[in-house]
């Protein structure tokens, strides 16, 4: 970790004065006065960022700086994903996960294989895959004499590598799509100190069958901040089919419950692994191998799941900004308009052409993986805005803005001026990378009218970026600039 210390305006002297200052004129080609100048603070030049403010359903904005830059938008790219996806699929749609008997079932046993059908769903969840198992002990199933099938046919090649984005093959956040993802691949290792405070307990939210957890932290007294950084997981593969964890290191009592979430196995093994466990766990027997291939032609279901439908999925992607939930979806929207194994070039195009029916010209467009956890995903502030403005006329635009984060009140905008006249007023998506900081979105403004506010900065620096944003909400708020006055420069701290 290193600290910045950034000569940035306030942002709460930005939101609290907002209704006092003079109004502007309408079609701006420069900046109000406060933003530029928290972006000189910043020391990022006006050549590196994007803005357009335009009030929906009026052609002519009252804001527009370099439009139709090709940007970088990190998550604001989910809109476009998510938007496309209510459209194209439509908002009640679901996704479905089928078991199904390869074999003949007597006396409570499979003579065959069993076999999990997946269709893409961003959010089959342990509880989920639980219950559905229940159903199978439930119809009698209790001994597997076959293997464990899993059908991700629905999903093409996808090719996708968890190191390539940062390196970081562990985060969650690099989960890569899979037809059969169960729990975002993901195991949330809870820690908290022991009932009689003494030591340290950790606990996995989903255990694989293949995984065994060393546990080495002490309890210390003192202050939690990042108490991650104080302990260290050592991963080791201990044979072809087992995996062991390590954490070793100083757990802070003032912590209370903390969580860390870890992607460890591939996703057939993780599938495989999970299902030995939930299946052991009910009384079930099964001692046969993963296999990945096809449903045979004979196999019958025996039980299904169903996910929530697509407008509430798309909550989860966009206020919490999940990625692997995006690229999900992404994929499902060519593999189910094609009904044929879904590709990331076919869902691309399919998206493409779907923005150029609504007349809207986006030569810039690059969508790699529909996530925005990418390097080369490209969209300019001028096709975002177009997008909004059509988005705000579909017959979707209820379940679309309810996706997003409500500005002071939760998701990723949860902490952001949450004490200001601002606060719930801003249906608002945020954008996250090294060197990206975007947001997009509507704000209803004083006036009653609703605007659409869409920035992005692509700078070394755009870390810092953040009280620009905030003027900037400030003043489509009240149409207004913003008197700021003279405060002590906020440390902020930043991840390296």
């Amino acid at each position: 970790m290193k600290l910045v210390t950034a000569l940035l305006l306030s942002s709460a002297a930005v939101f609290t004065d907002a209704t006092h200052a003079q109004p502007l004129s309408d079609n701006q080609t420069s900046l109000p006065s406060t933003v530029t100048e928290a972006f000189g603070r910043a020391q990022v030049p006006l050549e590196s960022v994007s803005v357009m403010v335009k009030e929906v359903g009026v052609r002519t904005p009252i804001l527009a700086i370099n439009t139709e830059q090709a940007m970088n938008p990190a998550s604001v790219m989910k809109l476009v994903t998510t938007y496309a996806g209510l459209e194209l699929l439509g908002p009640t749609y679901s996704w479905k996960t089928d078991v199904l008997l390869a074999g003949e079932l007597r006396g409570g046993a499979l003579q065959g294989d069993l076999v999990l059908r997946g269709s893409g769903d961003p959010k089959l969840t342990v509880e989920r895959l639980w219950l559905l198992l229940k159903q199978l002990r439930e119809r009698g199933l209790r001994n597997i004499n076959g293997d464990l099938v899993l059908d991700k046919s629905f999903f093409g090649a996808v090719g996708a590598d968890p190191a390539k984005f940062d390196g970081e093959v562990l985060r969650s956040y690099n989960v890569g799509p899979d037809a059969l993802l169960v729990n975002f691949k993901t195991i949330r290792f809870q820690f908290m100190p022991s009932v009689d405070e003494k030591s340290v307990s950790i606990s996995p939210d989903v255990k694989p069958a293949q995984l065994s957890i060393t546990n080495k932290t002490r309890l210390i007294e003192g202050p939690c901040g990042d108490w991650r950084e104080r302990i260290k997981l050592d991963v080791q593969q201990a044979s072809p089919t087992e995996i062991s964890v390590a954490f070793t290191g100083n757990y802070p009592k003032s912590c209370g419950e903390g969580s860390w979430n870890v992607s460890l196995l591939d996703h057939a093994r993780f599938v495989g692994g999970v299902f030995a466990h939930l299946w052991t766990d009910m009384g079930g027997i099964w001692k046969g191998a993963v296999k990945l291939a096809p449903t045979p032609r004979a196999a019958r279901v025996i039980a299904s799941t169903e996910s929530a439908s697509l407008s509430e999925m798309i909550r989860d992607i966009n206020k919490f900004s999940n990625n692997v939930m995006a690229r999900q979806l992404f994929l499902t929207i060519s593999g189910e308009i094609d009904k044929r194994p879904a590709t990331i070039a076919r869902s691309s195009e399919i998206v493409k052409s779907w923005i150029a029916r609504k007349g809207i010209s986006a030569p810039e467009l690059v969508i790699e993986n529909g996530s925005g956890l990418s390097r080369i995903e490209r969209i300019s502030v001028s096709t975002l805005t177009q997008m909004l403005d059509a988005a705000f006329k579909s017959t979707v635009m209820p379940e679309f803005l309810s996706s997003m984060s409500l500005i002071g009140l939760d998701g990723t905008f949860r902490r952001r001026a949450r004490s200001d006249v601002v606060a719930g007023t801003a249906h608002l998506k945020s954008g996250t990378l090294n060197d990206v900081r975007a947001l997009a979105g509507y704000v209803l403004a004083n006036d009653g009218k609703r605007y659409i506010v869409v920035m992005i900065v692509n700078h070394q620096n755009a870390v810092m970026t953040q009280f620009a944003q905030d003027a900037l909400l400030a003043w489509a708020y009240a149409r207004t600039p913003i008197l700021a006055g003279p405060v002590a420069p906020p440390t902020i701290t930043v991840n390296p």
